[in-house]
């Protein structure tokens, strides 16, 4: 009778801390019971026993509001890995038995990044794991962020100039600052291009908040020279055909050019630095078992011995 006693009490418990932090989670009760298909009193009934239990305060309750106390944040810092682990448990022994046929796999990336980094990585993992299922969400910068933050993807592939004290960024692979205009243009015929030349023309870039707007911006503040944007458009391939149509000259990362193009590349070495695109992860997140083997993967594919243990267990 003890022993299940005990049983029930650690079931509870369980049941108890995963609502708790998928309320933390969401923001709200209501959404919460949503997303573990129970009633909103039950949600909060297994938070209110919790608290007894252990003798806390975890939320402090304004109205509709719900924040943290000192002891929720403490206590979720605990509990989340946990839950993560315990839910995850199935599939972590599959994939420890190399058997991992099943659950998802979430990745945000820019248009750039799903078009040019990630194609090799996406079929060789496609073709080993067929019964899991991929989703790429074309999100970049603050949205891909804040996905991320929310735990509505695993992980982002992409660039960063700015890296938040939250966020771990790992660069897998680099390219080189190109000046691309059209075939015909005054520039196409000077090897040794300067940044006071290309001032005087209109430029073609990404949305401004985008990196590469920042990073195009910062260059020429550190010359004391201004540009003028005369097109924002998003996507390299857009980019590339409007130049190419002649309305304008743009500053890219040569990862999107072919050599196919009607167009000429003037290296930019000398005054802008290489662009990194890589790994992207919030801190403390627990990495399934799908997103550990997709870097594993995307590592390959870049001809990387190592990665840091961050991208692999708990921070």
């Amino acid at each position: 009778m003890p022993d299940e006693k005990q049983s029930y009490y650690k079931n509870n418990r369980l049941k108890q801390m995963r609502a708790f932090c998928e309320v933390v989670r969401c923001g709200s009760i209501t959404l919460a019971a949503q997303k573990l298909f129970l009633s909103q009193p039950s949600v909060t009934l297994q938070i209110q026993a919790m608290e007894r239990e252990l003798g806390v305060t975890v939320f402090e309750r304004r109205g509709p509001v719900l924040k943290l106390t000192p002891d929720g944040e403490a206590l979720y810092t605990l509990a989340k890995p946990l839950v993560e682990g315990i839910d995850s448990l199935q599939e972590n022994f599959a994939a420890h038995n190399d058997k991992l046929d099943s659950g998802e796999l979430k990745i945000g990336a820019g248009e750039s990044t799903i078009l040019y980094i990630l194609p090799e990585a996406v079929r060789r993992f496609v073709s080993a794991y067929p019964r899991i299922q991929l989703k790429i969400h074309n999100e970049t910068g603050r949205d891909g962020l804040k996905m991320l933050r929310d735990d509505e993807i695993d992980l982002v592939v992409g660039s960063m100039l700015d890296v938040p004290d939250d966020i771990t960024y790992q660069p897998v692979v680099t390219f080189d600052p190109a000046l691309i205009v059209p075939l015909d243009h005054p520039l196409a015929s000077h090897p040794n291009v300067t940044l006071e030349e290309i001032s005087k023309y209109g430029l073609i870039l990404p949305p401004r908040h985008l990196s590469t707007w920042r990073m195009v911006k910062y260059v020429f503040q550190q010359h004391n020279l201004t540009f003028t944007v005369t097109l924002e458009a998003g996507g390299w391939e857009v980019i590339k055909k409007y130049v190419e149509l002649g309305m304008g000259i743009s500053i890219v990362t040569d990862i999107c050019l072919t050599g196919t193009e009607k167009l000429v590349r003037i290296p930019l070495n000398q005054h802008f630095p290489q662009r990194g695109y890589g790994l992207v992860l919030r801190k403390g997140r627990f990495l399934s078992p799908q997103a550990r083997r997709f870097v594993e993967i995307l590592k390959e594919v870049y001809g990387l011995e190592t990665m840091p243990t961050e991208l692999t267990v708990q921070a």
